[in-house]
């Protein structure tokens, strides 16, 4: 077979993985990026919307939530495969993943403004799913310029960057609250301007460089194909799949209801309950940044991935369980503590497992979109399936004991998917 049937046959979508060690500036870069786009994107899940929901309506603000965060779950699911498959795909003189980095960005603040000024649920609906899928869009992208740009032996320091930047985002984005609690256009837009500066600065300083060879022509089976890889073929990364699935899901299935947790099984006060929550969220984050900034450059130093990430997450379980059976608030705060120095580890990390076992690293963005599904998807089930079992033999709805052994339950299971993978260690 001759070099161009050869090429015309195997038809990579990207350069070959990077080799070429990446620079400090690189890696603020990255990390001044996440930051940027996290802080657009959590805040409003944390605080914002439900300020805009009781602005809108006080009475049903808690059923305006319900309704508006799903739809704008089921935009993510989409965006972020198939925006990857496509930023592989992409051929500009700017390269293949600035357009959708920048582009998503800016469609991320048109979003954030529509829910801002929103005079209704249906239109605050409307804008959510536009800030979710353009920040999906921009997520799956800069996922993908990762892989593109760190070798190997840099991932779990890179990957470091990252949970330090997604993390400090939400702690950033809950003070950010506080002073702009009572000025709502402001609270929304002004992470989106510093979203899309950060995410430019991060635009000049990686690469991205096109590859030299044709790529077939785009159908309807390759937009089915970007929410698909195959799971008996690549087995490794379908246990890393359910892995970062099963973590997100037990996570979400307390975060959702974590307020309430501290009215009704601490017996707090609402306004108790709201700065008992703060402060734990204080406590996690100190604890995560402790962990994550050294389990990132010792998974590096001792090649070393599947350990950390299956024991952090079974650390998340024992956290969960400790939740379940205590009824005080300093319980409540070692939990926060063990549970912020286990996800520490585990988001310092599980990126770069993630790419050490992607299929192809031809094609990046098309994988790791399929695997942030894993991020979207929980999201969505979990606050459902906590609902369900809060209301097992009680007619308040309010049997945190259930609900906690069964999210850490989810949480051990996540840690045994580890076990399988072979590619790494």
């Amino acid at each position: 077979m001759s070099s161009s049937e050869t090429m015309k046959t195997n038809e990579p979508l990207t350069q070959a993985v990077s080799t070429v060690k990446v620079s400090k500036a690189y890696l603020w870069g990255l990390g001044l990026a996440q930051l940027g786009l996290f802080i657009a994107l959590l805040s409003p899940v944390y605080v914002s919307m439900q300020l805009k929901a009781q602005a809108l309506d006080p009475s049903n603000a808690t059923s305006i939530i319900g309704a508006v965060l799903p739809i704008g779950a089921l935009g993510a699911l989409f965006a972020n495969p198939l925006a990857g498959a496509l930023s592989d795909r992409t051929r500009t003189r700017w390269g293949r993943r600035r357009p959708w980095l920048i582009g998503g960005t800016v469609g991320l603040l048109v979003g954030l403004a529509i829910v801002a000024y929103a005079p209704n649920t249906f239109t605050m609906a409307i804008g959510w799913l536009v800030c979710q899928v353009a920040a999906n869009a921009t997520l799956s992208t800069l996922t993908a310029s990762f892989a593109d740009n760190v070798p190997e032996f840099q991932r779990g320091r890179a990957s470091t960057v990252i949970a330090l930047a997604q993390n400090g985002a939400v702690l950033f984005g809950t003070y950010l609250a506080v002073l702009f609690a009572f000025n709502l256009p402001v609270l929304f837009i002004a992470p989106g301007v510093l979203a899309i500066i950060l995410v430019v600065v991060y635009t000049i300083v990686c690469r991205d460089e096109l590859p030299t060879v044709p790529i077939k022509r785009f159908t309807f089976l390759n937009i089915i194909g970007s929410f698909w890889t195959n799971p008996i073929k690549n087995q490794d990364f379908a246990w890393a799949w359910w892995s970062r699935f099963l973590i997100i899901f037990s996570t979400f299935m307390f975060t959702t209801y974590r307020l309430f947790y501290m009215q009704h099984q601490i017996g707090l006060k609402t306004q108790s309950a709201t700065e008992a929550v703060a402060f734990g969220v204080l406590l996690y984050t100190i604890a995560l940044v402790v962990s994550a900034s050294f389990s990132g450059p010792l998974s590096d130093r001792l090649h070393q991935r599947k350990i950390f990430v299956g024991g952090s997450t079974f650390l998340t379980a024992v956290g969960l369980v400790l939740l379940a059976h205590t009824s005080t608030l300093g319980w409540f705060y070692v939990a926060e503590i063990i549970m912020g120095f286990a996800y520490g580890i585990y988001s310092s990390i599980d990126n770069a497992l993630v790419v050490d076992v992607l299929p192809n690293a031809d094609k990046p963005g098309k994988d790791l979109g399929v695997i942030n599904i894993a991020n979207a998807l929980p999201q969505s089930l979990a606050p459902a399936f906590a609902a369900l079992l809060l209301g097992i033999g009680s007619a308040t709805g309010t049997n945190y004991t259930l609900m906690l052994w069964g999210a850490g339950i989810a949480a051990v299971i996540g840690a045994l998917c580890v076990i399988p993978i072979k590619k790494v260690r």
